[in-house]
């Protein structure tokens, strides 16, 4: 039999953003409920060595931070759902989400925190060799390849600005795109050009990761998108780049997004178009989408969501006194 869960400030979404929510929702006593998705914990629970977020001077694991993180919330009052979100309403009072089994959620207050994914190319070792030499955030990861060489796949915006980002750390940088010209605004594309740690391989496609005797990334295996020719590149790390995309469809139509599905806020806020809906992490941040921002944002949530609250509360008894 279907149940109904009421609370102040409704989750969906158990990653940084979620989480960093929850802490602060249930530490002003909004006893929130985070429902945890089919990914609980995020991208992080995927993520081996983290070594940037504030607060650890050695390499952690990024399952463990999660973990921890979860402890924390519900040390200080948050109920933990597991169940996945196959439906919301935002049109009434209070905020309505329906998980798979039927159960229903309602909120006073919802926090959308359902991150993105990165696109990945789907092409064979690319996944076996996550983690062991190919990568999708060279801000998280490029840090481990200093004075290695490095490929970077893509034609965009965020290929060009992993390959720069890149040379931090490298002086052998190979950006990898399909076609015979970028896709990036101008300003990046001088700039890639003119960086002579560098080079562009045109018209290739990756068709197969390759690992070494030590089970990791040793080269990358191409071909030539006008001629058919096969060639390969060895390199320490590749770093997929062709986009991410963001877990919104629940709220198409409903929540208003850009082009590429990101939830749009106010500037500066985790607000959304409807006044008690809040957006944090990845799900409204294509610039940054790194552990520690989206932590962030979910704290600004909490913080606005509860403010949302006091002032809805104060206009209800201002109204009921003047009535």
């Amino acid at each position: 039999m279907a149940t109904t869960h009421k609370t102040r400030m409704l989750i969906i979404g158990s990653g940084p953003a979620g989480l960093s929510a929850a802490i602060y929702g249930a530490r002003a006593g909004l006893e929130p409920i985070v429902v945890q998705g089919l990914q609980p914990g995020g991208q992080l629970t995927i993520t081996t060595d983290v070594e940037n977020y504030p607060g650890f001077r050695d390499v952690i694991q990024g399952p463990w931070l999660m973990q921890e993180m979860q402890a924390q919330a519900e040390h200080v009052g948050t109920r933990m759902m597991w169940d996945t979100i196959t439906s919301v309403d935002l049109t009434g009072d209070t905020f309505k989400a329906i998980g798979d089994g039927g159960d229903i959620y309602e909120g006073d207050t919802l926090v959308i925190s359902t991150g993105a994914q990165a696109k990945w190319l789907g092409v064979p070792g690319e996944q076996e060799l996550s983690g062991k030499g190919v990568s999708a955030c060279a801000t998280c990861d490029g840090f481990f390849y200093r004075g290695k060489k490095v490929v970077v796949i893509g034609g965009g915006n965020t290929a060009v600005e992993e390959a720069l980002y890149l040379t931090n750390h490298s002086d052998d940088v190979t950006l990898i795109h399909r076609r015979d010209s970028l896709r990036c605004e101008k300003i990046l594309e001088d700039r890639l050009m003119a960086n002579p740690k560098i080079s562009v391989l045109w018209n290739k496609r990756v068709e197969r990761f390759v690992g070494g005797e030590n089970s990791e990334l040793r080269a990358l295996a191409l071909i030539d998108t006008q001629t058919s020719e096969e060639s390969e590149i060895e390199t320490d790390g590749a770093f997929v780049a062709i986009g991410h995309a963001p877990a919104t469809e629940l709220f198409k139509d409903k929540l208003a997004m850009d082009d590429s599905g990101y939830l749009l806020v106010k500037a500066g806020t985790p607000k959304t178009d409807v006044p008690g809906v809040f957006a944090a992490g990845d799900v409204c941040d294509h610039t940054y989408r790194q552990a520690v921002t989206a932590a962030g944002m979910g704290c600004m949530a909490a913080l606005d969501a509860e403010r949302y609250l006091a002032e809805k509360e104060f206009s209800g008894v201002t109204a009921t006194v003047q009535g």
